[in-house]
């Protein structure tokens, strides 16, 4: 439901009991801390989620056998969280740690495997290394198509995060194939108001949006939208993101009146539904800042920018690539106010960080060494 204050509370009620009545290595101790962690890793509170599931992890060290599945499940949580903070390269550690036990426990086309594939491929899809990317969706896919069913959801995630590859390589058609396959599947599967069908209407609509068709992203953005107002409470993290998505696409069309009123929406439930350091307070804010920016108000956009940045700096490790997408917003509203000297310092700090956690022909970095050309060109 999204109230993970309330998750909390019951966890930590179920933990203590535990804790009076199980010696302290018992696996059962580990899968609530492992639970506590997920709950701080939804809130974006990641060094306590962190600190949770390595409690965990280390209970499942010393209580379980060396190939056991849970221990598999472990790794995953750590690498989750690792991913979350953008240290890629840890995620990865943990990830292919998870994958090494599996491979050991498993016969070939275990879901398992395919699971671990499809986590070592979010990490290389956020590094832009799209190739790899699809390389092990296509490793998941095969597994998952030998061992399920034609019309099982796991399939269908699976369709849609090869359309996700796709979507960032900037290859629409392809990418609306593989989402519209998965959205069928999700059709035959699932009740008509359950929450993945929002998502696939959801992802269907970046597509559209991203092509320009808006009026399309619209369409499928508010059908999206009618099923997780039915399905979630009114303050669900969910709801926020719906909200944030209609704005991006009457951002990009200039209606800049409607773009706030969606972006306040999102905004609302988010400082109602989240901690005050979770970045996704800071998307809000980044966002809201893009709408100033965009309708040269170049002063509150800084304002709005700023904001976004401390939260950033609070919540993030320093090379997280986000803190580089606000030192980048931040160097171009200065820019735009023509204050060079400021600009360029905020766009190279944004390049520094792209280039020690993106490979070097990633988008970004070309985008940001022309800005930074084009500052020092006006000095």
């Amino acid at each position: 439901m999204g109230d993970y204050s309330k998750a909390l509370e019951f966890y930590e009620k179920a933990h203590k009991i535990h804790e009076k009545a199980l010696p302290p290595n018992h696996p059962n101790l580990a899968a609530f801390y492992k639970n506590i962690g997920q709950v701080y890793n939804n809130m974006g509170d990641y060094s306590k989620a962190l600190e949770f599931h390595e409690k965990a992890h280390k209970i499942y060290e010393k209580a379980l056998p060396s190939n056991h599945s849970s221990l598999a499940t472990s790794c995953n949580s750590v690498g989750s969280v690792y991913h979350n903070m953008g240290d890629y390269s840890k995620a990865l550690e943990f990830y292919e740690k998870a994958l090494e036990i599996r491979e050991k426990a498993l016969p070939p086309n275990h879901p398992d495997l395919a699971t671990s594939y499809n986590n070592i491929v979010g990490v290389y899809n956020n590094m832009g290394d799209y190739s790899k990317a699809l390389e092990f969706y296509e490793k998941a896919l095969k597994i998952l198509e030998k061992a399920l069913p034609p019309n099982h959801p796991n399939l269908a995630y699976s369709y849609s995060n090869i359309g996700l590859v796709y979507e960032n390589m900037g290859d629409y058609s392809k990418a609306l194939e593989f989402y519209e396959k998965s959205h069928q599947i999700f059709e035959k599967a699932l009740p008509p108001n359950h929450p993945d069908l929002a998502t696939s209407y959801n992802n269907i609509g970046g597509v559209y949006k991203n092509m320009g068709d808006y009026s399309k992203a619209l369409e499928f953005y508010e059908k999206s939208l009618k099923i997780l107002e039915k399905a979630l409470p009114s303050n669900h993290p969910h709801l926020a993101s719906s909200y944030n998505n209609i704005g991006l696409v009457y951002h990009n069309m200039g209606d800049y009146s409607k773009a706030l009123e969606f972006y306040e929406k999102s905004h609302k439930i988010r400082e109602k539904a989240l901690p005050p350091n979770h970045p996704s307070l800071a998307t809000s804010y980044n966002n809201i800042g893009g709408v100033y920016d965009d309708m040269g108000d170049y002063s509150k956009a800084l304002e709005f920018y700023e904001k976004s940045l401390k939260i950033r700096e609070i919540a993030l490790p320093p090379n997280h690539p986000d803190l580089a997408i606000s030192y980048n917003n931040i160097g171009m509203a200065y820019l735009g106010k023509g204050d060079y000297s400021k600009a360029l310092s905020f766009l190279e700090k944004a390049l520094s960080i792209w280039q020690k956690s993106l490979p070097p022909n990633h988008p970004n970095i070309k985008t940001v060494t022309n800005s930074i050309d084009n500052v020092k060109k006006r000095m």
